[in-house]
């Protein structure tokens, strides 16, 4: 990853169906995404049947089942993944995927064999699974949202522990939609200075100032959902972006890019054609006969065509005038005494 690296969650917006999942790939790669990510699981391995909803998944469906029944209506096989795995390469877009489960870590891996781990935020704090992710080596993303620092740097060392491939950190606030106000993008750059990784951003939020926001920080990856229509049922659309307004973001993302440059100052060469005309010059300040010896209160300083430039004046003041000028004529070099 050179670029920012902006990845569409499709997640579970594809509502069970793996038409749906195919129209998302589509919206990502026409929206300039770099890679699409679902996720993968299998709902009896992650949920026990009685576990409650999370009040933002209450609130986009309005009520409803337990959180096992909802779960279960959006798990897609893992013969739909690598189907969409292939659509996703005939149309020219990274796959991805989040496993939640050690079975689809494996499928995951071994199977469809994609080049990133990205571990969600819940798994901050699951020892055994960040164990079993580590032991795949491959490179890693992890997301940390409801994390302290004392929980991410655990989980760094852990995984630094039982694997050295890249592993890039993504500041994250667990709640759809995510206020302004819990966002805390700082913490991104907290996290860069105290492991040393490249770092990114998984946005909840509504809009695409924050996201913009954090690529002049610093994110190297931003994460951000996605869905067809922000009015179909399901958990996260409510909280996820329509194809154009994820565009919007892409085109802010990469002229943010563009202008963060290389930290290098220095004028551009278009200021280099405007600098003749807009930096100021030594003139005389009213005439002046040959043979003055020059002092500051005989010059100003104005923007002219030719002439020594103001930066030059320490040297100026203290020669003798070689030839008469009038007021505002330009001073250079040929008219003045060697000392």
């Amino acid at each position: 990853m050179s670029a920012v690296y902006i990845i569409a969650e499709a997640g579970v917006n594809h509502n069970g169906s793996v038409a749906l999942a195919r129209q998302l790939i589509d919206a990502a790669r026409a929206a300039g995404a770099d890679a699409v990510k679902f996720q993968t699981f299998k709902t009896e391995k992650i949920l026990t049947r009685h576990t409650p909803m999370a009040t933002y998944q209450q609130q986009n469906l309005g009520g409803g089942d337990s959180q096992f029944q909802m779960v279960k209506a959006l798990e897609l096989s893992y013969a739909d993944f690598a189907e969409l795995q292939q659509y996703a390469r005939q149309v020219g877009i990274d796959f991805l995927s989040t496993p939640d489960d050690e079975d689809s870590l494996d499928f995951l891996v071994d199977q469809l064999q994609l080049p990133w781990i990205k571990i969600g935020s819940g798994e901050v704090s699951n020892l055994p699974f960040l164990r079993r992710i580590a032991a795949k080596q491959r490179p890693m993303i992890l997301s940390t949202g409801m994390a302290t620092l004392g929980e991410v740097e655990r989980a760094v060392r852990l995984l630094r522990e039982h694997n050295q491939q890249e592993l890039l950190l993504l500041h994250c606030t667990t709640n759809y939609p995510c206020p302004p106000q819990e966002v805390n993008l700082r913490a991104m750059q907290t996290m860069q200075q105290a492991f040393r990784l490249r770092v990114g951003y998984s946005d909840h939020t509504l809009g695409c100032e924050v996201p913009v926001a954090a690529v002049a920080l610093g994110a190297q990856v931003i994460e951000k959902h996605l869905t067809l229509d922000k009015g179909m049922t399901g958990p996260d659309h409510a909280a996820s972006m329509a194809p154009d307004e994820f565009a919007q973001m892409v085109r802010q993302i990469r002229s943010i890019e563009q202008a963060l440059g290389d930290g290098v100052k220095w004028p551009n060469p278009s200021e280099e054609r405007i600098k003749p005309l807009v930096r100021r010059r030594i003139v005389a300040a009213s005439a002046l006969p040959a043979g003055t010896r020059l002092r500051l209160e005989d010059l100003c300083f104005k923007r002219a065509d030719r002439g020594l430039y103001a930066e030059h004046v320490d040297s100026v003041v203290g020669r003798i005038l070689l030839q008469p000028l009038v007021a505002d004529d330009t001073i250079d070099w040929s008219l003045l005494s060697a000392v």
